[in-house]
């Protein structure tokens, strides 16, 4: 559900721009507020973990397309809101500047639909509500799986919103909103899936994890075990992902009339789009094309893919990671004389 660059305007971008920025310096200010290291520790590995997952297109039968897991509830769950949209956030600005995937002057539009409505929204009013401080399977099922559903709908739903308050292309408010939400229920339920299928296995190997702050301890196994799962699925199982297109491509092709999008490009489009060519190391998780080069029969083993998946998860974990360190610290106390 990574919005393109030609769905949006440059004034809808740019007041979402502002938006995720003020969530991302609130986020970063009430983590430093709470000061709960077991978790924050955790937000590189966990994000890393996020990246390499969300290469994994999953195909969607009888539709012809397919979805990702998206993570901003299972990282709600596993390291609260704010660790959570600060640490998918990182993944989004990863994804879009090395990758391609997502545009720049939507990148302020995928932080809200992505990040903010799973860690915001589903995971204190849905999930929490759901399943309390409970680890009983149950209730962690019945709350992963409601909130992964609405997190999931809520944000594609302002997807077809911000379209429509961009006004520069031609796709219908209520066609592209009846192809966008049942396509994206389906993809809630298997993101619910996995979050409940990962939280059980984190409450039973780290079950301090979920204690209050004060009595966390700063966990010992999931840091090796999360960063070895994304590496292998970045380096190895990125290599039988789906190639049908994703929920929003489908969605867009299906509601666009002529079954192309036609977007009014302005010049801010024209100057991000090259900008973002030129610092785009693997263009879609794969090297840029050379001249007058030869298409190769298509094969599972990928070298591009594999080293895209290993290069942005080692790109997250930096980047999440020492937002994690200097977030972290604990505040020195006044010398007294």
């Amino acid at each position: 559900m990574h919005m393109a660059d030609a769905l949006i305007s440059p004034i809808v971008g740019g007041t979402l721009w502002l938006v995720s920025g003020g969530l991302l310096g609130y986020s970063a200010k009430k983590i430093t507020e709470e000061g709960d290291g077991s978790k924050t520790s955790l937000m590189g590995v966990l994000g890393a973990f996020i990246f390499a997952a969300q290469m994994i297109n999953f195909t969607i039968p009888g539709t012809g397309s397919s979805g990702h897991f998206g993570g901003g509830l299972l990282l709600a769950i596993l390291l609260g809101r704010y660790r959570a949209f600060l640490t998918l956030s990182s993944v989004l600005i990863i994804q879009a500047l090395f990758f391609a995937d997502g545009g720049l002057l939507a990148l302020g539009c995928n932080m809200l639909n992505l990040a903010f409505f799973p860690a915001f929204i589903a995971y204190p009013f849905i999930y929490r509500v759901i399943a309390g401080t409970s680890l009983s399977p149950g209730r962690l099922a019945a709350g992963s799986m409601t909130a992964a559903i609405i997190g999931l709908l809520m944000g594609a739903f302002f997807v077809v919103l911000e379209t429509r308050l961009s006004g520069i292309t031609e796709l219908p408010f209520t066609t592209f909103l009846l192809f966008m939400l049942p396509i994206h229920l389906a993809i809630g339920i298997v993101e619910g899936l996995v979050t409940w299928s990962v939280v059980v296995f984190v409450a039973r190997t780290e079950p301090a994890l979920f204690m209050p702050a004060k009595k966390a301890a700063r966990p010992r196994l999931m840091p090796t075990l999360f960063m070895t799962m994304a590496l292998m699925t970045a380096g190895v199982l990125s290599w039988f992902a789906s190639s049908r297109p994703d929920g929003l491509e489908w969605s867009v092709a299906r509601a666009s009339v002529t079954g192309e999008l036609r977007a009014t490009r302005e010049p801010l489009h024209e100057i991000v789009s090259a900008l973002q060519q030129k610092i785009t190391l693997l263009p879609d998780y794969g090297f840029k094309p050379a001249s007058g080069s030869r298409e190769v029969a298509a094969s599972p083993l990928n070298a591009a893919t594999t080293l895209s998946g290993i290069v942005g998860s080692l790109s997250v974990l930096v980047v999440a990671g020492t937002a994690a360190l200097v977030l972290g610290r604990k505040p020195s106390e006044p010398k007294q004389s």
